[in-house]
C-alpha cells in the first residue's frame, strides 16, 4: 500500500493512501461506459436524422453533440472537485502535491497527456510510469504536480487503536487536566511523534519541542520534562485512561 504525505496551506501535514492503478483501472472503465452510451445514443439519434437538412448543419450538429466525448473527463473533474462520475464511485480523487486545490490548468494538463497515456498507448505508458513513480503518477501527473488519492482509508483509526497500555490499574496519571485537549489533538501528537521517529532531523526535533511547549501552555503545566518525546508520550498515556 502506497501512502503519500501532502503539507497543506495550514502546514498541516496529512497522510493519504493513493489510489492503485486498480481503483484508476476501474474508475476510467465506469467512466468509459458512460461514454459509450452518449455515443450509442447520439449515433442512434443522428441516424434517425440522418438526410434532414443539408450537410454543413449535421457537420456542425455531430460536432456539437460528440464533443462532450473528448471533454468529458476535463470537464467533470473541474466540476466535481477533481473527480469524475468513474473516480466518485471508487471513492479516489485528484489532488495537488503541495496541498494547494488543482486549477482548471492543472485539469487540462492531465487531459491533454490522456492522449499519450492512455489513448495512443493503450493505457500501458501510464501503468509503467504509475509503477515506477514512487507518488503513482502518470506523466500527466507529474507535469500537472498533481496525483489521484483514495478518500477514505480501508480502515479507521481510533486513538485507543494506536496506543494500548498493558495495566490501567497500575498506571499512575501525570496530568490530569490532559482532557482539556480533544482526540483530534492527541492523534495530531501521535502524529509528529511517528513523524519525528521515521525522520529523525531537525525540523522535526523543533516541532516536537514547539509543541510540548504550545501544549504545556495550554495546560498550565510550569515545568516541562527535559525529554520533550516522553512528556508527549505521558500526555497521550494520561489522555488514553481518562478517557477510556
Amino acid at each position: 500500500m502506497k501512502t503519500i504525505e501532502i503539507t497543506t496551506s495550514q502546514k498541516v501535514t496529512i497522510q493519504y493512501e493513493l489510489a492503485t492503478i486498480g481503483n484508476r483501472f476501474i474508475a476510467f472503465f465506469i467512466d468509459s461506459m458512460i461514454m459509450l452510451a452518449y455515443f450509442i445514443f447520439i449515433s442512434i439519434f443522428m441516424g434517425v436524422n440522418r438526410g434532414r437538412g443539408d450537410s454543413d448543419a449535421v457537420f456542425l450538429l455531430m460536432a456539437v453533440f460528440f464533443a462532450p466525448l473528448a471533454l468529458y473527463s476535463l470537464i467533470s473533474e473541474i466540476f466535481l472537485d477533481g473527480q469524475s462520475i468513474g473516480k466518485r464511485s471508487v471513492g479516489i480523487k485528484i489532488v495537488k502535491l503541495n496541498g494547494d486545490s488543482p486549477h482548471a490548468y492543472d485539469y487540462f494538463i492531465r487531459w491533454v497527456f490522456r492522449l499519450l497515456d492512455i489513448w495512443i498507448s493503450i493505457g500501458s505508458v501510464a501503468t509503467l510510469v504509475m509503477s515506477a513513480s514512487s507518488n503513482s503518477q502518470r506523466i500527466g501527473d507529474i507535469l500537472a504536480g498533481t496525483t489521484v488519492i483514495k478518500k477514505t482509508s480501508a480502515r479507521s483509526f481510533a486513538l485507543a487503536d494506536i496506543l494500548k497500555i498493558s495495566s490501567i490499574e497500575n498506571y499512575t496519571i501525570t496530568y490530569n487536566q490532559v482532557t482539556k485537549l480533544s482526540e483530534k489533538d492527541m492523534l495530531f501528537v501521535k502524529l509528529v511523534l511517528e513523524r519525528e521517529r521515521r525522520y529523525p532531523n531537525d525540523a522535526h526535533k523543533n516541532v516536537i519541542i514547539k509543541l510540548s511547549k504550545h501544549l504545556a501552555d495550554i495546560l498550565n503545566i510550569g515545568a516541562i520534562p527535559k525529554d520533550k518525546r516522553q512528556f508527549l508520550r505521558t500526555l497521550l498515556n494520561d489522555y488514553i485512561v481518562l478517557t477510556r
